[in-house]
């Protein structure tokens, strides 16, 4: 049964946890030793998770005009079109051939957005960064920390070994699947299926201030051009990089619309805002279209964009409007960890990040 009312935000919804500073440097030390071998071995330094980029699209938010006040919140309290840029990726922090399966995720950075700004965020933009999956892999920073330090320990060693490994953690995936099961904890090791990000269901898996109250986010494909691709595997057993030169192919002719959808927070036992593993039911809460994202066809992967999008700029859940303030543990550890990140590659780049303006 739906709620009438949705919670309302206050400060109080989120509770820290007393070693959560320590915690967050212990983060902050892993992802320097992926930043760092991963720099040393490219000669160039790439990010910490989602190193590798699948496809990067030029676009257009579309705020929907008549949305319910509850709806009609931060970036979505008026109507109007956004310029938007959307990078389809992986989730690891180093570059490995395709055959390695992994969750997708999408970072999308909407331009010219007005508002309070978040502290420290810069420009005039809105990110969101996703993955395609309703939950994250673990319920509280310091478990998070656990799984980054296994991840750091396998950075830069044994690709032939992970492409192995991750073909035998796809057969258990599917065979769980069979039975109905699924495990984002193989899903994260390499056991993901190895479909195409097109046609893909991104979710913020995270919450978030939503003006006046508290949401998470969701973007899903709506256009025949993305629907036909979804469930899709493409075949990365040859080609390194098989994934990013099928997005290029397809997107040659292929029009791409995406509803952009918010769940309210209804009941904050049944959609906790510490938990991120725990997924928010959509029979108790559902999602409802604010926006729609549209991409007309286009190459991809062109230098000029490869090197505006993804070595210029940054995308994080802190750059961004004070009324959508990232909730959560997970958040909160998001933020200087992100910035930490963005700045090593920066550096070690000699490359300034740069917020593209409207």
């Amino acid at each position: 049964m739906i709620a009438a009312t949705p919670v309302r935000y206050s400060p109080d919804l989120e509770t820290v946890k007393p070693d959560e500073r320590e915690t967050i440097s212990g983060l902050i030390d892993q992802f320097d030793i992926i930043l760092e071998k991963t720099a040393e071995d490219y000669g160039h330094a790439v990010r910490s998770v989602h190193a590798k980029a699948h496809g990067i699209l030029e676009g257009t938010m579309t705020v929907k005009d008549g949305l319910p006040p509850e709806f009609a919140q931060g970036l979505f309290a008026k109507p109007g079109e956004h310029p938007v840029y959307m990078r389809l990726s992986t989730n690891a922090g180093d570059i490995l051939p395709d055959a390695v399966a992994l969750p997708r995720g999408l970072a999308i950075k909407v331009v010219g957005v007005e508002g309070t700004r978040l502290p420290g965020a810069d420009g005039n933009n809105q990110d969101f960064v996703m993955v395609n999956g309703p939950i994250f892999q673990t319920p509280d920073p310091k478990k998070f920390l656990s799984s980054l330090k296994l991840l750091a320990k396998t950075t830069d060693k044994l690709e032939g070994t992970k492409t192995v490994m991750s073909s035998v953690l796809q057969t258990v995936n599917k065979g769980l699947e069979a039975v109905g099961v699924t495990s984002p904890t193989i899903q994260s090791l390499g056991g993901a299926p190895n479909v195409d990000p097109l046609g893909e269901t991104y979710f913020s898996v995270t919450p978030f201030r939503y003006g006046d109250y508290v949401a998470k986010f969701r973007v899903k494909p709506i256009s025949p051009d993305l629907t036909k691709r979804t469930g899709t595997e493409i075949d990365a057993s040859v080609r390194e990089n098989a994934i990013r030169e099928t997005v290029q192919a397809e997107m040659q002719k292929t029009r791409g619309l995406w509803e952009f959808q918010v769940q309210l927070c209804r009941d904050i036992e049944a959609q906790p805002i510490e938990d991120p593993t725990v997924e928010w039911k959509e029979d108790e809460a559902p999602f409802v279209t604010v926006a729609t994202l549209s991409a007309a066809p286009q190459d991809s992967w062109s230098d000029a964009k490869v090197q505006k999008v993804d070595e210029e700029m940054r995308f994080s859940v802190w750059t961004g409007l004070a009324d959508h303030q990232p909730l959560g543990g997970i958040n909160r550890a998001r933020n200087e960890t992100y910035r930490h990140s963005a700045d090593f590659r920066a550096k070690f780049n000699g490359c300034p990040f740069h917020e593209p303006q409207q």
